[in-house]
């Protein structure tokens, strides 16, 4: 599991010249073609001064708006917000009813849609698809029961293009209006004006619960529990200039109290990335573009240091008597370790793998009862088992320890050879097992694999990369930032922006790795488009 996006924002008071910044990578699945298309607009403005009005930054192909970018005085980037749009809602069925639910109305019955699916090479298949007052039914728990989703995307109010009006925002406190009546999936907005203000909230729609959290499914039926509407933009959770002039995310919880309460739990990330974001910007005295941008490739491994003290406390001379993998193992991570998730570290592999081994087997032991009520469930889908799993094995309670070991130390040492075993299938040795093997990039065209003979001039070259995910700078295989965006408003010229592969999906075009280099390689290239290269006339039919 990979999280991904970061987004902060510097107020003009920490800043080299008083204005403000604003840094957005955001992290998604990586392609070719990519993602985003990059776009500078340009229109006169309407009061007749002759000026034109720039609006800068990347879109989505096929949709009208900027998505994120700047407009000279207002900079804003998303990250995804994991705040809870959508419920589970269990569905109370009387045996005399059959085909009916309970409704704080009465039984109602079900409405059914049949959806026929062709099947290439076979029979049509034809799915029942039965629909409550709530939404669809999705599935049924560990008890049998039926359960709808109820969801802010099957709403109106969840989809609309009110994000097209951040292109005349003129202020922070407009982006944040904007923002709270934006339609689209929940999502961290952070922004920065020209004035040096910045600010944060969650954009799109936020439902309003009424008795109960949603932090668990719940019946419905009785009317006490239930959605009432959504909330005002207003009444969006909202911080302006705080008193630090730093605002970050990371996808992990950005407030607590009752603004948490009115987001909801929706899978925050750990914030191991977002705690080093901040640190890192803390220690920034006159921040420039060129700080913001070091900060986004910072791939050191502060969360993974305790992790190497720990499995370097175990594998004592007595632990590695008879032993050679393991006193291999101790060997690498002592002298290759560069305290970074480098390309060419095993150490950093060696601990990693050791911490994935080892939580599987501790946390899969202490879960097992649950995956056995419910073969669905996945411990390594909760965000927040760091926390537990840290403590199971510095604390080490003997009540659970899991069976089969003797010690939690016998425990630790289970899992480090378990790691090896996992490494070795690799056929190479511990030492040629850099991170870089593992953390090689794999960007393809969706033709490449049908088309092997010309599929490697399609894909993007494959690199051994710097980076993971608990750190800055996000990067797995076929996972990173599509994008870099650093930028001052109003001192666009000084922007940087990154992106993988290149702004055309034509494989013959020359423009269709340019600017991979760069990302790949951290190279800082400008945000503001240089003298054109080539030049496209759109003319209206019969003109």
């Amino acid at each position: 599991a990979v999280a991904g996006s970061n987004a902060w924002a510097v107020a003009g008071g920490r800043t080299a010249d008083g204005g403000a910044l604003l840094a957005n990578d955001m992290h998604l699945a990586l392609r070719v073609p990519t993602v985003w298309y990059r776009m500078s607009l340009q229109w006169p403005t309407a009061d007749g001064s002759g000026r034109r009005h720039t609006l800068t930054g990347v879109t989505l192909p096929g949709t009208p708006a900027v998505v994120v970018g700047t407009n000279g005085r207002v900079a804003w980037g998303f990250t995804n917000a994991y705040a809870d749009f959508s419920d589970l809602v269990v569905l109370d069925q009387d045996e005399r009813a059959p085909g009916q639910y309970r409704t704080p109305g009465g039984l109602r019955p079900f409405i059914h849609h049949l959806e026929t699916i062709h099947v290439k090479g076979g029979d049509d298949v034809t799915l029942d698809v039965a629909e409550t007052i709530w939404g669809p039914v999705v599935d049924t728990d560990h008890r049998g029961r039926l359960r709808a989703r109820r969801w802010v995307a099957d709403d109106p109010r969840g989809v609309n293009f009110e994000m097209i009006r951040l292109e005349s925002a003129g202020s922070v406190t407009d982006a944040l209006d904007i923002a709270g009546a934006c339609g689209i999936p929940g999502q961290n907005f952070v922004c920065a004006d020209a004035a040096g203000h910045i600010g944060w909230t969650v954009a799109g729609a936020i439902p309003r619960r009424v008795g109960f959290d949603g932090r668990v499914p719940v019946s419905w039926a009785d009317g006490s529990r239930r959605w009432d509407g959504y909330l005002a933009p207003a009444e969006h959770p909202r911080i302006v200039d705080p008193a630090g002039g730093l605002i970050w995310t990371a996808n992990n919880r950005v407030v607590g109290g009752a603004m948490l309460e009115a987001l909801g739990d929706g899978g925050y990330d750990l914030g191991a990335r977002a705690g080093q974001i901040r640190d890192d910007l803390r220690a920034l005295h006159g921040a420039t573009e060129a700080d913001m941008l070091a900060v986004q490739l910072d791939d050191r491994a502060r969360f993974l240091d305790e992790w190497r003290r720990l499995l370097l406390g175990v594998l004592t001379p007595a632990a590695l008597d008879g032993h050679p993998r393991r006193a291999e193992v101790r060997r690498l991570v002592e002298g290759s370790w560069d305290g970074r998730a480098s390309a060419a570290s095993s150490g950093y592999l060696l601990v990693r793998t050791f911490r994935d081994e080892l939580a599987a087997e501790v946390l899969g032991a202490l879960t097992a009862p649950c995956r056995r009520a419910d073969p669905h469930f996945a411990w390594w889908a909760l965000e927040q088992w760091e926390g537990p799993l840290w403590r199971l094995v510095t604390e080490r309670p003997d009540n659970l320890l899991p069976r089969g070991h003797s010690s939690w130390d016998a425990q630790l040492l289970s899992a480090v050879d378990a790691a090896v075993r996992r490494l070795d299938r690799g056929g190479v040795g511990l030492e040629e097992q850099r991170w870089g093997r593992r953390n090689t990039t794999r960007i393809d065209h969706p033709l490449g694999a049908a088309l092997p003979v010309v599929g490697r001039w399609l894909d993007m070259p494959a690199e051994e990369l710097p980076g993971d995910r608990d750190m800055p700078r996000v990067q797995a295989p076929a996972f990173g930032a599509s994008e870099r965006l650093v930028v001052s408003p109003g001192h666009e010229e000084r922007g940087v922006f990154h992106m993988p592969c290149g702004q055309s999906g034509n494989p013959l075009s020359p423009h269709y790795r340019d600017g991979h280099a760069a990302w790949a390689r951290g190279l800082a290239t400008p945000l503001l488009p240089g003298p054109a290269v080539d030049t496209l006339h759109l003319v209206p039919a019969g003109v």
